[in-house]
Formats: C-alpha cells, sequence, structure tokens
C-alpha cells in the first residue's frame, strides 16, 4: 500500500464534457507482418515482437505472478478514454484498462486481480527496470530507444503527434504559426523528443527551428491545465490522448496533421519472454473477430467518438526467430 501511494500522482482531473471529433491515425487491420531487427541500432520495426506459437508462455515470469495473485499494472489514472479514474464510480476506466483486465483474466483467471499503480511518463522505465511493476499498459510508445530499456508486446494501437491548441487560436499545425508559442509536453515522451531531437536533417531541433518555447511537465493532462491557465499556447501529444482531452474542454481541438507515428505496446521487463508471449498470445486473441471482437467493443464503447473510422487493430508484428 505504501508504495502504491508514493507511485500515485494527484493531478487534477479536468471537468468531463462532451465529445469532440478529433481523428485518428488509421492503419487498418492485416495480417501478421514478419520483420527483423537485432537491435536498438538495427531498428525497422521496433513494433516487432516475440511470437507466441514459437516459445513458452508460461515460464518464470508468468508463474511468479500466479504465486503472488495480483498482476501489477502501471497505469495512468487522468488519461480521459484510456486509463482515468471515473467520477461517477470512482473505479478505473477505459481502453487501456480494459487490456489489463483481460490480461489479468487470462493470467489469473479474474480480471479483478490488479494491483494498479499510477506512474508519471518519465518514470515508466525504471519501474519496469527495477521490479516495481510486471508491466505498463499506459499508451506507451514502442520506440527504437525503448526497444533498448524494455521488452514491448507487438502493438495493440497506432497513434500520432499532434497539437492541441484553444479554438482561439491561431496556431494551424506543426509549422511556423507556433512561433514564440509555448508548447507543452510531458518529460520522457515521444512529443519531447520530438521537439528537442537534432536527428531530423537539420542541425536544429524542431523547437530551436520554428522559436518554440518548450514546458514540460509530468503528465499530459498537466499539459491541458496549463493551458487552461494561460501559462502554455499548446499540447503536443499523441492525438489519441488529446482526443480525450478535448473530450474533456470542448474549448480545445486538434489542429494540423499527426506528425509521427505511434505504435502503443504494453512495455514489460526485458529477459522475461515467457511474459511477453504472453500477452501478445492475449492481444491475439483480444483483436480475433472482427468488429465482435473484445478489441472493437472496448474501441467503440471508449474511442469511436472522438477517434472515428478506425476499423481495427494494428496487425501483430513479430520477429523472424532462429
Amino acid at each position: 500500500m505504501a508504495a502504491a501511494c508514493a507511485l500515485a500522482l494527484t493531478s487534477a482531473l479536468a471537468p468531463l464534457h462532451g465529445l469532440g471529433g478529433a481523428r485518428a491515425v488509421i492503419r487498418p487491420p492485416g495480417s501478421v507482418v514478419q520483420a527483423q531487427y537485432t537491435s536498438a541500432q538495427d531498428c525497422a520495426h521496433p513494433e516487432a515482437s516475440l511470437d507466441p506459437a514459437l516459445g513458452s508462455t508460461d515460464g518464470k515470469a508468468v508463474q511468479a505472478i500466479v504465486r503472488r495473485g495480483r498482476l501489477r499494472v502501471g497505469i495512468d489514472q487522468n488519461s480521459y478514454l484510456w486509463g482515468f479514474r471515473n467520477p461517477a464510480t470512482g473505479q478505473l476506466d477505459g481502453f487501456d484498462i480494459d487490456i489489463v483486465k483481460a490480461i489479468a483474466k487470462n493470467i489469473l483467471g479474474d480480471s479483478a486481480k490488479v494491483q494498479y499503480l499510477t506512474v508519471p511518463t518519465a518514470q515508466r522505465v525504471k519501474l519496469i527496470q527495477n521490479g516495481t511493476v510486471d508491466m505498463v499498459v499506459r499508451t506507451m510508445s514502442i520506440t527504437c530507444d525503448r526497444i533498448g530499456e524494455v521488452d514491448f508486446s507487438t502493438a495493440y494501437f497506432t497513434a500520432g503527434q499532434q497539437l492541441l491548441v484553444p479554438k482561439s487560436s491561431p496556431v494551424t499545425g506543426y509549422n511556423s504559426s507556433l512561433k514564440g508559442k509555448t508548447v507543452c509536453t510531458a518529460s520522457g515522451s515521444t512529443g519531447l523528443a520530438k521537439l528537442t531531437d537534432t536527428a531530423n536533417g537539420t542541425k536544429q531541433a524542431d523547437a530551436q527551428r520554428f522559436g518554440i518555447k518548450v514546458l514540460t511537465v509530468d503528465n499530459q493532462l498537466d499539459c491541458l491545465v496549463r493551458v487552461q491557465l494561460g501559462l502554455a499556447d499548446a499540447v503536443f501529444t499523441d492525438n489519441a490522448l488529446a482526443a480525450g482531452q478535448a473530450a474533456q474542454d470542448p474549448s480545445m481541438h486538434l489542429v494540423g496533421e499527426p506528425v509521427t507515428q505511434e505504435p502503443y505496446g504494453v512495455a514489460m521487463k526485458q529477459g522475461q519472454p515467457d511474459l511477453v508471449r504472453r500477452v501478445n498470445q492475449v492481444l491475439a486473441a483480444y483483436e480475433a473477430g472482427g468488429p465482435g471482437s473484445q478489441w472493437s467493443r472496448s474501441y467503440r464503447h471508449w474511442l469511436s467518438a472522438d477517434l472515428p473510422g478506425i476499423t481495427g487493430p494494428p496487425p501483430p508484428t513479430y520477429k523472424k526467430e532462429q
């Protein structure tokens, strides 16, 4: 209990309002993709994960969870539609929470046998590596840098970095209209990496090139609060998360186009292939069945009104193994 309390981050929840109309990056479902890479430096397909058909799904890591009798999962309780504490019920709800429940049901036979730990964006990798959590299910993008630090499941959703601004803002997208503006993003996020990375074909990071002032916070919802308080002009985050923020505050909207592609995966400690394969096995069953799948039912319930037009999950991508 003390550990859970120490990790909990109590950001103020913005009021929940009507639904907006943001649109996600659409990646249609298809057959399994086979990809080959050996390290973060050789990373054409970071979302390629272990094929559950090619190894154990019930080894030491899975059995340790069974003996403990609960699954320890790092989540967000402040991302509306994804992982949030429902003010009407006091329960954790959202698209990511549905996935956690499916994993717990499969491993432990009971979707309620979960210890949820709310973790800041920048602490996700550390808490996986030190064993505080078994996994993180928190709109965590699979990137080449991160696969050198943790292991991921195959992707269960695809989003993209995009700007969220007040409807009265002159900002039109990720372009020169940002000059002199303060853009808020979370520490340790792919949004911050996009703004500050110099590996974009120029000698300047985008923030410098566009004349952007970057404000960082622990969690993305804190950015919405900063804009509401007049301390920032825009939020730069995954459009999937931004759609939830626009639903909370209808004075905000997404502008421009997504400037990255962000595959979300379940992150786990390295050296536990049976757990990675088990999660991939769960996801394959969760996503199977087209419009009648658990994935599709969860999408329709939580996301379809604000992220319309998505016909299914991204196809599973597995590594070619020897």
